[in-house]
């Protein structure tokens, strides 16, 4: 795949989760969306926040999209897959991409406050864990971000 391929996938999925953080407002949550596709950007599942909806702090879209993909696939190693995320996922998070053997995980915009991946810590590259995976972060971020403000304006 060339680099110009690459990124027109990068951004088609990350289209993909942008949708998936508009759901997550539907019930007040914060706008963040997450898919799990595989290399031949085949999407095997989706998810968004739920912690409002479900009143679980561990709802966040990247758990939920982990689950989804692990259940579809009947398999807990997601070693052959990518995630992709409109925000930089937070540090429980970045475990469970750790425990579920991701690939690689490609996020749109930095979370300077909470981000686990480049922000305040380099989990999924830090050489003293049992698994790193590739991490590629900026697609769509403009819009990415856009939403989360939007979101946080209109509640203050």
């Amino acid at each position: 795949m060339t680099a110009q391929q690459e990124l027109a996938l990068e951004q088609r999925l990350m289209g993909l989760a942008l949708a998936e953080a508009d759901a997550a407002v539907v019930h007040l949550d914060v706008p963040v969306g997450a898919v799990v596709a595989d290399r031949d950007g085949v999407v095997i599942a989706k998810g968004h926040n739920r912690r409002e909806q479900r009143a679980d702090p561990t709802a966040h879209a990247e758990i939920e999209a982990l689950r989804a993909a692990a259940q579809t696939l009947g398999r807990w190693r997601l070693d052959d897959l990518t995630l992709y995320v409109t925000l930089e996922p937070c540090a429980m998070c970045a475990g469970a991409l750790l425990n579920a053997r991701i690939e690689r995980v490609v996020y749109g915009c930095r979370d300077a406050k909470a981000g686990a991946l480049d922000s305040l810590f380099v989990v999924g590259r830090d050489p003293r864990l049992n698994h790193r995976f590739a991490v590629t972060g900026g697609v769509l971020a403009e819009a990415c971000a856009e939403r989360l403000q939007r979101f946080f304006a209109e509640r203050r």
